[in-house]
């Protein structure tokens, strides 16, 4: 991959603040939220962009389960949602302990079926994107769910805003953005941080990578284990071993990120208004 030849694309304009993009195969397809907007996009290779749902319960992450259904982290709602095949939605988790959670922010789907997901406040702080809302639990956690059994736990709670996760190519490890710069700017972190995995619990977490203009939010991973990171001015490029090798600039606050296309060498961007695309060889 030869970073200084990689094309920024600009593929749609339509939302107010972008994020969750998640590739469908399926459907030849990007889903995307428009998070302030309340509402979702479908992006078709092809070319034509069509409203996907409205009101969406301000969806923020999304991912692709193992059947190719839509998960989603809802912020109005303050749960997780699942989309199936025929278009109704299923509310899968919405209470740890009986509490509602912050407001779920960003998913990923692990190959065993598990759903990892992290639960900021950022939905609750305003009614930007949500309803403001006091939070009932102590904490901002990292949360493990098996929707076979219905059973949530609580995988890491040393993170602080816990936003965008990614698993290694070979699910042995979970990298987890900390952006708690934003609300605690002398003493919050930036920081990609990962943590080894044990079937469905985590072991301790250590810093992968600090990031740097803004902040970490949404990133992928791809098969060779290189992180695609959201920042300010771009999206940074690291190897497996946390060294930077490089940035794509974007001319607009990044959001989140995720790979896609026919051969999954396409990289969507979500940042502010647009969905861009590179491919990366």
């Amino acid at each position: 991959m030869q970073i200084d030849d990689l094309r920024l694309e600009t593929l749609c304009s339509p939302a107010i603040w972008a994020e969750g993009p998640v590739w469908l195969p399926e459907q030849d397809a990007v889903i995307f939220s428009d998070v302030k907007g309340n509402r979702m996009f479908h992006w078709q290779r092809s070319g034509e962009v069509s409203l996907w749902r409205s009101p969406s319960h301000y969806a923020n992450g999304n991912a692709r389960d193992n059947e190719g259904r839509v998960v989603s982290c809802e912020h109005g709602r303050r749960a997780i949602s699942r989309t199936e095949h025929d278009g109704s939605v299923t509310l899968l988790v919405e209470k740890v302990d009986g509490k509602r959670f912050n407001s779920p922010n960003d998913v990923v789907v692990r190959s065993d079926g598990t759903i990892w997901f992290t639960d900021p406040p950022y939905g609750i702080v305003s009614d930007d994107e949500g309803y403001h809302a006091h939070s009932q639990v102590i904490g901002c956690y990292l949360y493990c769910f098996d929707p076979a059994s219905g059973q949530l736990t609580i995988a890491a709670s040393d993170l602080q805003r816990p936003n965008g996760l990614a698993f290694s190519p070979d699910e042995s490890l979970l990298y987890v953005a900390d952006m708690s710069i934003v609300d605690f700017p002398t003493l919050g972190r930036r920081q990609l941080r990962v943590y080894p995995v044990d079937g469905r619990e985590l072991g301790s977490g250590r810093l992968f990578a600090e990031v740097a203009p803004g902040f970490p939010d949404g990133f992928c991973v791809d098969h060779r284990g290189n992180l695609y990171c959201s920042c300010a001015d771009g999206v940074i490029i690291f190897d497996s071993h946390g060294r930077t090798r490089g940035k794509i600039p974007v001319p607009e606050r990044v959001s989140n990120c995720a790979l896609g296309g026919p051969d999954g060498n396409e990289l969507y961007i979500t940042a502010t208004t647009s969905l861009y695309r590179v491919i990366i060889g």
